[in-house]
């Protein structure tokens, strides 16, 4: 019987320690972007970005493994600096954002790749899901801005095919190229 008094006792002074040990962090829309890049007439590269960015991480830092990542990301918003190209990759022709706004990304697994990170999870894109991995370095370092909220941030990459999403179908990939390099930058707020 003592030694139950005992075993609870602890387990009651670990759970608080448990729970600390995970914590949840929101993006900063105002820092946080996906960019692109993908070769164009296979003899450039064009580059373009996505911007209203919406992510939620659950990140246990005792056990990374049950970190959890969603993400919203504007497809609407894409920008290549140039407004005819933009409105052409609005369209039906490629993103169709009139019907489909935007992506979404869950993850199903997190593991330690030495000092990075390997997100794996589902990212739905032009209406299509596919797996994808996220090579990710993070969390970055952390900063207390002057309301006394935690900042950190994590950066990705990974390499899509636009024709496996459905995205572009009618264009050759000697004109537009498959493979699609994204980088993505999020800053995170401690909640």
């Amino acid at each position: 019987m003592k030694r139950l008094a005992i075993l609870t006792g602890i387990l009651a002074l670990a759970a608080p320690l448990a729970l600390a040990q995970t914590s949840t962090w929101v993006s900063d829309p105002n820092h946080s972007e996906v960019d692109f890049s993908i070769i164009h007439m296979s003899v450039s590269k064009i580059h373009g970005r996505f911007g209203n960015v919406k992510a939620t991480i659950i990140y246990n830092q005792a056990d990374v493994t049950k970190s959890t990542v969603t993400a919203t990301i504007g497809v609407d918003t894409v920008d290549t600096g140039v407004d005819q190209r933009n409105t052409h990759l609005k369209s039906a022709d490629f993103f169709d954002v009139a019907n489909l706004p935007s992506a979404t990304f869950t993850s199903t697994s997190v593991a330690k790749n030495g000092s990075h990170l390997t997100v794996t999870g589902n990212l739905t894109l032009h209406g299509v899901t596919r797996p994808v991995v996220l090579d990710v370095e993070g969390p970055n370092g952390s900063m207390t801005d002057p309301k006394g909220q935690v900042h950190t941030g994590f950066s990705a990459t990974t390499t899509l095919n636009r024709t496996a999403f459905g995205i572009g179908p009618k264009f050759p990939a000697a004109m537009v190229g498959d493979e699609v390099s994204l980088d993505i930058e999020l800053e995170v707020v401690k909640q």
